[in-house]
């Protein structure tokens, strides 16, 4: 069964001078973690109100649980749990109390649906006195969780959870999120940390409102088209310069220590070693170069159009 279906769904704003969405088709699973992975700006947040119900489509049609987003608004927000990129809850109410007022304005109590939330829970109940404005980033994150998990929806929106939070709590989130779907719930996340999507069980990247691939990480990854390779010297910035001259060099992009690089010959060593040598010439030291996996980092980049 698909849980979430998108038909050429397009939304755009300013009497349409910005296209925020363009033409978006996708299916998601029941009980799957599937990833809305891409940059600011790129439409996720647009697409996730459309499935929540906040916001129209200007053309297509879309579907959760088997509910028209349009026709069956009311049937949709009583089954999902939306969790927005910026945290929404009352921050002059305590803990206890935003949790408290969101189930009961689903008709629902602590109580009756403790078991699902427990685990997240735990966490920052010892803080349930305190106002949800003086929580850390990562105190703030679990209990909004809690708060969209609380009427014990079917299908979960997340939309960037763990953006401005540290790593520790980013990897504790994961966590939850694999316990959550043990419970049968299909999920939904956006994010632009693109190491965050060898976490889900499929992505689509979407850039500039387009989806650019549906699979699962592995296979996106298994098929970048190139031989990559990671490149370092001493003096990054003009080794970036004179990659992008080198004529054999086809791509060339900065990922933090070094540089990932594709070769129009298809990189045989006599064309490594000659590029090695040039850039030897021109002045670089402690130059390295040397065959590596792509990330979806590299699949990502290499899919954008030109």
């Amino acid at each position: 069964m698909k849980d979430v279906v998108l038909e050429h769904i397009t939304k755009s704003y300013n009497k349409g001078a910005v296209r925020a969405v363009e033409d978006v088709s996708l299916e998601v699973d029941k009980g799957e973690l599937f990833g809305l992975i891409g940059p600011d700006g790129a439409g996720k947040t647009s697409i996730f109100r459309i499935l929540t119900t906040l916001l129209l489509a200007d053309s297509g049609s879309a579907a959760v649980h088997g509910f028209d987003v349009v026709k069956d608004f009311r049937a949709i927000r009583s089954r999902v749990g939306y969790m927005p990129g910026r945290f929404s809850l009352y921050q002059d109410l305590t803990v206890e109390e935003n949790l408290s007022f969101f189930a009961t304005v689903f008709n629902t109590s602590i109580q009756e649906n403790y078991d699902l939330i427990k685990d997240i829970y735990e966490h920052i109940e010892p803080f349930k006195k305190r106002r949800a404005g003086k929580l850390s980033g990562g105190m703030k994150q679990k209990l909004a969780l809690c708060c969209a998990l609380i009427h014990r929806p079917e299908v979960l929106f997340l939309d960037e959870p763990t953006t401005g939070v540290d790593a520790v709590s980013r990897k504790e989130f994961w966590g939850m999120l694999r316990r959550l779907k043990e419970q049968g719930i299909t999920i939904l996340v956006s994010t632009p940390y693109m190491d965050e999507a060898t976490l889900c069980e499929r992505i689509a990247l979407i850039q500039n409102g387009r989806i650019m691939s549906v699979e699962t990480p592995d296979n996106i990854i298994a098929s970048y088209p190139h031989a990559l390779y990671a490149i370092r010297s001493e003096n990054m910035n003009a080794l970036l310069h004179d990659l992008r001259r080198a004529g054999e060099v086809a791509s060339s992009h900065s990922f933090g220590d070094h540089h990932h690089i594709t070769f129009r010959a298809g990189g045989e060593e006599a064309v490594q070693q000659n590029l090695l040598q040039r850039l030897r010439e021109a002045g670089h030291r402690e130059l390295s170069l040397q065959p590596i996996r792509p990330t979806i980092e590299d699949c990502f980049i290499q899919q954008m159009p030109a």
